[in-house]
């Protein structure tokens, strides 16, 4: 046994006091020499219980090396012994155990081979971690949950998804202990709608808390908004006709979650308990969050399958009014002829009609923007022939048909001599166009010099021909019309800013063909017209598949790509019922319809196409669509597909 001096050992028990830990000093061979009043709370002894007496009265296990025959006792040589860490259960003086963390530390005094033990209850900790580990493995399962709920809707027939709901429903409120959970829809008047509902089979049956605006107005109003509602106590709830309204249906707490599809809040599912309040853990709302999450994505199911559902009949309506539509457009095409230039009905063409009509009867300068072949010069003569000047001839110019050299004796007029090859007086457009109107085709295209002079016209109403000082005042109506970005070309110095804002008096955007789809039978039939008295070929009615696929074309070439395919089919045809063939184009020109239908429509077209419109057999369009033969047959009578030259 070690023996320390009284003076030793007064020192080193003063500097074990201080310690907020429990510390003991044991010799070689285990023996307790000192201890603080820190151990001597944590095991229930008194100091002088345990001095002389060997550690195992503490920690029963800690002399198992010697017991073992190491032979080095409890320190062992101190030139080989680091710092060791152990965790043990002592043994208190009641003999309840209790988990430590035990640290031995070799130290020498005097001579002495002492080790200086650190005792930390641990069972606090060792409770958190078994609570993490029950946490995780609840996280898990729950996971697992939500995986098997989000499979079990996959592929699901629409006639089953009801129940899918309320079973669906039923686990997670066994699953996080509630009585009552409820599922629905937000229907087309922003009103809740079909609901679902599961009651726990212990609770007595009632109605379930159906949502409406009257007996839930609070509730309702916080959902739609895209908000959580949660209480622990119906007295919480502020509103009192939803205090009463939950009160009157056994709720004693809820929560309920909006769900939301595309930010858009499309439904709701609330959870309550009956039999007892509950306090709604955040643990507990994210869980929920989730499961809502997964419903949201049964109202997105539902709302494809009925947009589909609808899609259907709308083809299938739209199929039946195409062949009666056809005879009434070739009529309405005749009477458009008969009563106007412009062809078409859309809204966005008669956004731009009316705006003609509102300039036409003035003489304000207009500015036509607008793509490539919308038929620009069409609208120009329309506010022409609509004007007080329509009496006289309109002058047409294409400025940028015109080389830059020209353009100016163009429009301005020369002089005999006023330059060399100019061997007489030449009238230019603008006297021409007195006391009429002048339509400026390009204007994006004039040269620098040209716009100058230009400019003094719109502002003075002169002119001055090529080698003659004397201005010559016009009366003239100024259309002007560019398929060019100006305020581009204005920022790039190649267009000047004071000449555009005179040009820009009243601008008119003259629409893209592919932003007025519905005139484009109207427009076939018009061309029709045109191509049968000028090649001499009858036609009786236009192939509806035809005219269909036309409106998906994205015509970057307009209403003038549209004219030369009508022509071409026209000097093709064999029989009084035209087929026309879509131009070939990237696939970024092509206009997809949003509608399920015709994707669908679209997808079976192409692999009948790859197949060579064999339905059967190995590599036919039914194999390489998974589908049954007879299956495919009826979708496609169903969408209007026929093979090719088959009516």
């Amino acid at each position: 046994m070690t023996r320390l001096t009284r003076e030793t050992g007064d020192v080193l028990q003063l500097a074990i006091e201080a310690s907020p830990i429990g510390v003991l000093v044991v010799d070689p061979s285990g023996m307790i020499m000192l201890i603080n009043r820190e151990l001597e709370r944590q095991f229930g002894y008194t100091r002088a219980e345990l001095v002389g007496q060997l550690v195992e009265r503490l920690l029963p296990d800690a002399l198992r090396p010697i017991h073992a025959g190491n032979g080095e006792g409890f320190v062992g040589a101190p030139e080989s012994q680091p710092t060791r860490s152990r965790e043990l259960f002592g043994l208190r003086k009641d003999g309840s155990e209790v988990a430590v963390e035990i640290e031995l530390n070799p130290i020498e005094i005097s001579g002495a081979q002492l080790v200086l033990a650190t005792i930390v209850e641990i069972t606090e900790r060792r409770s958190i971690e078994e609570a993490q580990q029950r946490v995780l493995a609840e996280q898990l399962e729950f996971e697992r949950f939500v995986a098997e709920l989000s499979s079990e809707f996959i592929n699901l027939p629409a006639d089953q998804i009801k129940s899918a709901i309320q079973k669906g429903l039923g686990r997670i409120s066994e699953q996080l202990v509630l009585d009552r959970s409820t599922f629905y829809r937000i229907g087309a008047d922003g009103m809740p709608a079909d609901p679902v509902s599961w009651t726990a089979p212990d609770i007595s049956p009632s109605d379930p808390p159906r949502p409406s605006k009257d007996r839930f107005p609070w509730t309702i109003e916080r959902i739609m908004a895209g908000q959580i509602v949660a209480f622990s106590s119906v007295s919480d709830i502020s509103h009192e006709i939803d205090r009463g309204s939950y009160r009157a249906v056994g709720t004693k707490s809820a929560v309920t979650l909006p769900l939301s599809v595309d930010g858009r809040v499309m439904g709701g599912v609330g959870f309550d308990a009956i039999r007892a309040q509950r306090t709604w853990t955040s643990e507990v709302v994210h869980r929920l969050q989730v499961v809502a999450s997964v419903f949201a994505q049964i109202v997105a199911r539902q709302q494809r399958d009925e947009a589909l559902e609808a899609a259907a009949r709308e083809a299938q309506q739209l199929k039946e009014q195409l062949q009666l539509e056809n005879g009434y457009l070739r009529r309405e095409a005749r009477e458009w002829l008969n009563g106007t230039r412009v062809v078409g009905r859309s809204a966005a063409l008669r956004r731009v009609l009316e705006k003609i009509e509102q300039v036409a009867p003035t003489d304000s300068t207009v500015l036509l923007l607008g793509e490539t072949g919308t038929g620009k010069e069409l609208f120009a003569t329309q506010i022409h022939e609509l004007g007080a000047r329509h009496n006289r001839t309109m002058v047409r110019v294409n400025c940028a048909a015109i080389p830059a050299a020209l353009i100016e004796s163009e429009l301005f007029g020369r002089e005999k001599g006023a330059f060399t090859g100019a061997l007489a007086r030449q009238v230019g457009r603008f006297e021409l166009a007195d006391r009429s109107t002048i339509f400026l085709d390009e204007i994006g295209d004039l040269p620098a010099d040209v716009q100058v002079k230009l400019l003094r016209v719109l502002e003075e109403r002169q002119i001055e021909r090529l080698g003659s000082p004397r201005p010559i005042s016009v009366d003239t109506r100024i259309i002007a019309a560019t398929n060019r970005d100006l305020e581009k070309r204005l920022s790039e110095g190649r267009f000047r800013e004071d000449l555009y804002y005179r040009l820009n008096v009243f601008p008119i955007h003259v629409p893209p063909l592919r932003d007025r789809v519905e005139d484009i039978p109207l427009l076939v039939w018009r061309f029709v017209e045109e191509f049968s008295k000028s090649l001499g070929r009858r036609i009786d009615a236009i192939d509806s598949e035809s005219l269909a696929a036309l409106q998906q074309y994205a015509w970057p070439g307009n209403i003038r790509e549209l004219r030369n395919v009508v022509e071409r089919a026209m000097i093709g045809a064999t029989s009084r019922r035209l087929t026309i063939s879509v131009p070939q184009a990237s696939p970024a020109s092509i206009r997809r319809s949003p509608k399920l239908a015709d994707v669908e429509k679209e997808h079976i077209r192409f692999v009948l196409e790859s197949a060579g419109w064999r339905i059967r057999g190995n590599g036919g369009a039914a194999d390489r669509l998974g589908l049954k033969p007879t299956t495919l047959e009826t979708r496609m009578a169903k969408l209007g597909l026929r093979r090719p030259g088959h009516a």
